[in-house]
C-alpha cells in the first residue's frame, strides 16, 4: 500500500479539498481526524471532533488508542486499500499517524499551498476561528447519526460543466461545530424540542389537538411520542404521516438533533 500525506495548518481547508487531492494523486482512502474514509463513506473510526477537549481530540486524531489502531488496520487490509492519504497539520503529525497505525513510510507530501491560494486559505481560517465550523469530507447522511445535535449541515462544491451551463456537485461534504468549539457550548432543553414538535404539528390540517407529548433521548437522537385528537372524517393515515414529516424535519432543522422516531397515537376523533 502506498502512503501519501496532505499537510497544512489547522483551519486552512485541508478537509474541504481532501477529496479533490486524493483523486488527483490516486488515493482510494483518506485518514482525517480519526476517520478512515473511502469513496465518500466512513469505513472505520470515529471523529476526533466529538471529543470533549482539544487535547483529547489531538490524541484521537493521532491514533493513540490501541483498539482504535486495531480497527483501522483490519479495515485497511479487508478493503485492500492501494493508496492511503493521511491528513495532518505538520510533517511530524502525519509521520506519527503513519507510524502509529503501522503503515509504510510516507512517500510524498502534498501541501495546502500547492492546491489553495492565500485568499482561499484565509477564508477557510475565518470559518474555523470566527464561526467555529469544521468540514468533514463525507456526505451528511454518512455521519448524521454520530453528530446528532452538533449544528451539522451539508456543503456542496459545484463545478461548471465546460460543455453546458449545468452545474453538478463535485463532492459532498459536511460542516459540524464540534464539542470543543472556540465559541463555547450550548444546551437545548427538552421543553424546546417539545414546543417545536407541538407547534409544527398544529399546522397540519385535520389535527384538533396534541393531547400529550413524550420525549426520549438516545445516543443518536430523540424519539418523540405524540398523542393526538384528529378531526372526524379526515384521512387518519395521511394526517399522521404529515404530522410525522413536519415534526421530524423542523426539529432537525431548528436543533440539529436527529428525530429518529415520531410515533403518533390517535386517541380520539372530534367533529
Amino acid at each position: 500500500m502506498r502512503v501519501i500525506a496532505f499537510v497544512g495548518p489547522s483551519g486552512t481547508g485541508k478537509s474541504y479539498r481532501s477529496v479533490m487531492v486524493s483523486q488527483q494523486y490516486g488515493a482510494d482512502a483518506i485518514i482525517d481526524d480519526g476517520l478512515l474514509i473511502s469513496h465518500g463513506k466512513v469505513i472505520a473510526g470515529t471523529s476526533a471532533k466529538k471529543e470533549p477537549t482539544k487535547i483529547a481530540s489531538v490524541k484521537h486524531a493521532l491514533f493513540m488508542n490501541p483498539s482504535q489502531v486495531n480497527e483501522i488496520k483490519k479495515v485497511l487490509k479487508r478493503n485492500r486499500i492501494k493508496c492511503l492519504m493521511i491528513l495532518g497539520t505538520s510533517d511530524g503529525m502525519v509521520n506519527k499517524i503513519a507510524k502509529n497505525i503501522g503503515v509504510h513510510e510516507i512517500e510524498q507530501i502534498i501541501r495546502i499551498e500547492d492546491v489553495a491560494t492565500p485568499e482561499e486559505m484565509n477564508m477557510a481560517l475565518r470559518m474555523r476561528t470566527v464561526e467555529g465550523k469544521h468540514v468533514i469530507p463525507v456526505p451528511t447522511f454518512e455521519i448524521k447519526k454520530e453528530f446528532s445535535g452538533y449544528f451539522l449541515h451539508p456543503l456542496r462544491r459545484f463545478q461548471k460543466n465546460l460543455d453546458s451551463e449545468i452545474t453538478t456537485a463535485e463532492a459532498d461534504k459536511s460542516i459540524v461545530r464540534p464539542t470543543f468549539s472556540y465559541m463555547g457550548d450550548y444546551i437545548i432543553s427538552d421543553n424546546v424540542i417539545n414546543s417545536i414538535a407541538i407547534h409544527e404539528a398544529q399546522k397540519i390540517d385535520g389535527l384538533i389537538k396534541v393531547q400529550n407529548i413524550n420525549l426520549r433521548k438516545t445516543g443518536h437522537g430523540v424519539h418523540i411520542d405524540m398523542t393526538v385528537i384528529l378531526q372526524y372524517g379526515c384521512d387518519i393515515f395521511s394526517v399522521c404521516k404529515n404530522i410525522q414529516f413536519a415534526v421530524r424535519n423542523n426539529v432537525e432543522q431548528y436543533t440539529s438533533i436527529n428525530a429518529r422516531r415520531i410515533n403518533i397515537l390517535v386517541k380520539n376523533l372530534r367533529k
